[in-house]
């Protein structure tokens, strides 16, 4: 079969090497050099009569693309666990499949969230500006103290897939793990943590904080449930910054009732507000929670799994 008898398939977001090599090998793949925004993908499905499309943030379909959409389009797959940057509902009710890669980032997100609560904890963004300073100053048995992590007590918000590999990650480090979550889960799946039915209960135990959920809606860290963690509390976010306010994050912090946060994610980004790169107690990277080599490929290969099953009439791995 010749390549232009394969089915098409539009690459709307920039993907790494190995995934576009496969896209390109497996399909009759229109792969993008730079991320389209989200009308240049309905032309192009318009132009080309695609019938699958892979999406990301820039190219987010919300409902008034999605009812601008041809009729040949049957799947739109997302290569990352979240996709609030699309209407699914809309989508639905034209009959058109979606789909996440929620399996792809888990390790990797666990990982970057054990790294965002030690460099928190540790003082790690200060060490660093002191050695690019040229250090220079030998410091005393008083001086620039962090926090030890271990017996330390972590309280996780959302308690799947993400939320029980940072669990098992922090037991490794000797912390004590709450968790809260919409139903507790299996003792199994608990493997020794405790179970709070309600966010509000757990805060007050919560030495250190994690947010391992959905965005979406309200912010559900606001000045109220920061003033209910005790004082002296960490706070770490890679999971969405609009469960946040940041104002209230802003304050808690800068008046010491939090000592510390690891951010990885923000309400405007990537206009972040730069309040919080004026101060010392906060760890801050740019949304790099999933960037390694092994999950980037694996969160494309996940989305074009998702698309041969859809388009070869099968039900789709990983539906939304």
């Amino acid at each position: 079969m010749s390549k232009d008898n394969r089915t098409r398939l539009l690459i709307a977001r920039k993907v790494p090497t190995a995934v576009a090599k496969r896209a390109e090998a497996e399909f009759h793949a229109f792969v993008t050099e730079s991320d389209m925004d989200s009308w240049s993908v309905v032309d192009f499905c318009k132009q080309h009569d695609v019938p699958a499309v892979l999406i990301g943030k820039k190219s987010g379909l919300q409902a008034e693309h999605i009812a601008a959409l041809p009729s040949t389009v049957r799947i739109i797959a997302n290569a990352s666990a979240g996709f609030d940057h699309m209407d699914v509902s809309a989508a639905r009710e034209r009959g058109i499949v979606v789909t996440n890669a929620p399996d792809a980032l888990t390790e990797c997100t666990a990982d970057f969230s054990l790294l965002l609560l030690l460099a928190a904890s540790r003082r790690a963004s200060e060490y660093e500006r002191i050695m690019r300073n040229g250090w220079g100053k030998s410091f005393g048995m008083t001086e620039m103290l962090g926090t030890r992590v271990n017996g330390k007590t972590l309280g996780i918000v959302g308690f799947g897939r993400i939320g029980r590999a940072v669990a098992k990650r922090a037991q490794g480090f000797g912390m004590r793990v709450i968790y809260t979550d919409i139903n507790r889960a299996a003792e199994p799946l608990e493997n020794g943590a405790t179970y709070y039915a309600s966010l509000a209960d757990m805060l007050p135990h919560c030495q250190v904080l994690t947010l391992h959920v959905p965005g979406g809606g309200v912010p559900l860290m606001t000045r109220q449930e920061f003033g209910l963690m005790p004082r002296g509390a960490v706070f770490v976010n890679a999971a969405r910054g609009g469960l946040v306010d940041e104002d209230a994050l802003y304050e808690a912090l800068s008046s010491g009732h939090l000592s510390s946060a690891g951010l990885d994610v923000y309400r405007n980004e990537p206009n972040v507000d730069k309040r919080f790169a004026a101060l010392d107690n906060v760890f801050l990277t740019p949304h790099m929670a999933s960037a390694t080599i092994e999950t980037r490929d694996q969160m494309g290969f996940t989305a074009l799994d998702n698309v041969a099953a859809v388009l070869d009439g099968r039900p789709a791995l990983n539906p939304v």
